[in-house]
């Protein structure tokens, strides 16, 4: 048997809109309906705009007016205030769906706005004219993810999509060269001995430069509470790829893999839409061969060996790194992710960061 579905539109109609309808069919201006009424114009205005609640001695001047009976009008306002009031409702709860705290922590609502103005700070911040607008977007974008997060972790979909958004917007300023895929594969091997430099407002700027002059705008935003991400890749058009990273780590092995592997998603999948990366992945193809990129690039196959063969020691470890040209980090991250080390092995040769707020 069919189950019967409520039906909640995500909009509201105001018994003015009918009340319009008519005067238009009618040909009657607000000033001759006002009259009719026995109101004032700007009364019959409120009432137009929904700003009116309809009484019974309302409706009962708008059954003699316009027709229709009291009870529609009485049913039609009182449909309209409900539907308001689910949709203020729904406002509400979007807005406790985003890391507003740390939206205007990190500065990407500017200035901070007094509560009657979040809503429209926040439409604003997002490019869309209202709340169902915003899911509609966000509902299509998700269709196109790729995400990986872990099970126990409660990633927000909104926080998601918050640190998406500031993304985008510093992407926008970024001028780049137009996409070129062949190039950028050839940069990586100018950027793979960035990894060395221990100062990120070195490394970052050069990082940008190089990737800019590809077709690739690299926008670093902390991720904000509720958002597990490390890191995205997507196309905003078909001369400009953008490659966001989260920071989320703070250490220089989970910065740089991220950051090729995010590169390889663009190299080897830039047309099958968004990569939206957190942890513990699953095992699909298209992250496998990204995993296996950034490993690769960060050390060759032929190195391979001798890496798994290092002994739990620092200063060989150093070595090594020193010999391929990467950060010992990397070299400590790659022994750990492959089981030849335990995870609280050797971490002190891993470069930690810090974010300036």
């Amino acid at each position: 048997m069919p189950r019967n579905h409520e039906f909640s539109p995500d909009w509201a109609s105001a018994p003015g809109d009918s009340i319009a309808d008519i005067l238009r069919e009618r040909d009657l201006s607000v000033i001759e309906f006002a009259d009719r009424m026995g109101e004032t114009p700007e009364h019959a205005t409120d009432l137009l705009q929904g700003r009116a609640t309809i009484t019974i001695g309302i409706a009962r001047r708008l059954e003699r007016v316009l027709g229709a009976s009291v009870e529609f009008w009485i049913s039609r306002d009182f449909q309209y205030r409900q539907d308001t009031a689910r949709l203020h409702a729904a406002d509400d709860e979007w807005l406790a769906e985003l890391p507003l705290g740390d939206m205007i922590k990190f500065g990407w609502l500017k200035p901070v706005p007094p509560p009657s103005d979040e809503m429209a700070a926040c439409l604003r911040f997002f490019g869309v004219p209202s709340v169902p607008a915003w899911r509609q977007v966000y509902a299509d974008l998700r269709e196109m993810v790729v995400f990986r997060t872990s099970p126990s972790f409660d990633s927000r979909p909104a926080a998601v999509a918050a640190w998406l958004r500031q993304g985008e917007i510093e992407s926008e300023a970024i001028k780049c060269s137009p996409w070129d895929p062949k190039r950028f594969k050839e940069s990586l091997s100018s950027i793979r001995p960035l990894t060395r430099q221990k100062d990120p407002n070195r490394f970052i700027p050069e990082l940008r430069k190089l990737c800019a002059g590809c077709g690739v705008a690299v926008a670093i935003v902390r991720a904000p509470n509720g958002c597990r991400a490390s890191g995205a890749t997507r196309f905003p058009s078909r001369h400009k790829a953008l490659l966001l990273l989260s920071f989320r780590y703070l250490s220089d092995d989970q910065f740089w893999f991220s950051f090729f592997h995010e590169s390889a998603h663009l190299l080897l999948h830039g047309d099958k839409g968004f990569f939206l990366e957190g942890v513990e992945t699953p095992a699909t193809k298209q992250e496998e061969e990204a995993n296996e990129f950034a490993g690769r690039t960060l050390v060759p196959s032929e190195f391979r060996p001798a890496m798994l063969d290092l002994p739990a020691h620092g200063r060989e470890v150093i070595r090594f790194a020193r010999r391929l040209g990467v950060s010992p980090g990397i070299i400590v991250g790659q022994l750990q992710h492959y089981g030849r080390i335990k995870r609280n092995q050797l971490n002190g040769l891993k470069r930690r960061f810090r974010w300036g707020n």
